[in-house]
């Protein structure tokens, strides 16, 4: 794990101009590398192969089940007690979403950036899925499956409402 000292952090934070709470990434860091780890040492051990490349199906549909599924954790109203202990309500946003932004300091803060950041929990959540399609794949893609024709949905609900709307005026 990446061993940041107080001076670093505080150098850098004053540049920064905000709180930058290095040691909080280095933790959420470290924690995503250990996972990553222990994937591929159960892989090697359970003698699972990974793929030599992807599938491109597969990758169109991690892809999407990746935004969906990010944006379900980060956003929705439906996960908020999830993200509360790490984030503070701010206000509603769009369709069925809300705008949180972190609270605390340190680790706890940088998971509240990591849990109202779709783009951030991207990472984890196509980490979770491919680990899926390695361990548990016809599971995996019936679930990505799932995630993906809700996202589908979810573009034609916005594109039936800007229709009415263009309709109506």
């Amino acid at each position: 794990m990446v061993d940041i000292d107080s001076r670093t952090a505080r150098r850098y934070m004053r540049k920064a101009g905000d709180e930058r709470p290095l040691k909080g990434y280095a933790t959420v860091l470290g924690v995503f590398a250990t996972v990553a780890g222990a994937v591929a040492g159960v892989a090697r051990l359970t003698g699972r192969e990974l793929p030599e490349r992807p599938a491109v199906g597969d990758v169109a549909l991690l892809a999407v089940a990746t935004h969906k599924i990010s944006r379900l954790l980060t956003k929705d109203a439906i996960t908020s007690p999830i993200r509360a202990p790490f984030t503070e309500f701010q206000e509603a946003a769009g369709e069925a979403e809300l705008n949180e932004s972190p609270r605390g300091h340190g680790a706890r803060h940088a998971v509240g950036e990591l849990v109202t950041c779709p783009f951030c929990a991207g990472v984890w959540v196509a980490g979770g899925l491919a680990t899926g399609l390695v361990f548990a794949p016809r599971l995996t893609r019936f679930g990505m499956g799932i995630a993906a024709a809700v996202a589908g949905s979810d573009f034609l609900h916005l594109a039936y409402d800007v229709a009415k709307r263009k309709a109506s005026a």
